[in-house]
């Protein structure tokens, strides 16, 4: 398959599972999907597979913003970059429900944390940690 076809394909799991963390967070699939993170686990196994083109880009590298730019370049390592996006933002949405249910935050308030991360990651992980220590707080 070519890049663009994989970058549908593990962009309509990683909404599925998103879906299902805001819509059912409490369904036994949902909590089992959590529990052993088999999405993650997956786009993983995709971002290694991506990755390994990093070794074959001159001038590619993380020492600065214009080796990076190379890399993403390419769109194998584009869409590697991509797909770590993808399996850490999920990873975090597990870490905000599992927390969430801990501490019984209600889930109204935890969507447009899960929302913001979906599509924002780091500002739905902020908003979550302010609800957070505004509940417990309380």
């Amino acid at each position: 398959m070519n890049p663009a076809q994989v970058f549908s394909i593990v962009s309509a799991i990683a909404a599925l599972q998103w879906l299902l963390l805001i819509i059912l967070p409490r369904w036994k699939i949902t909590q089992w999907l959590i529990n052993y993170p088999a999405v993650p686990l997956l786009l993983s196994g995709i971002y290694c597979i991506y990755i390994a083109g990093f070794f074959s880009i001159p001038g590619g590298g993380f020492n600065s913003i214009q080796e990076v730019r190379r890399l993403f370049s390419d769109d194998r390592l584009l869409l590697a970059g991509w797909v770590h996006y993808l399996a850490f933002d999920l990873l975090i949405g597990f870490s905000i429900i599992k927390s969430a249910q801990t501490k019984a935050i209600s889930h109204w308030l935890i969507i447009p944390c899960l929302a913001l991360t979906f599509m924002f990651g780091p500002c739905g992980f902020l908003l979550y940690q302010i609800i957070q220590k505004i509940k417990t707080s309380i």
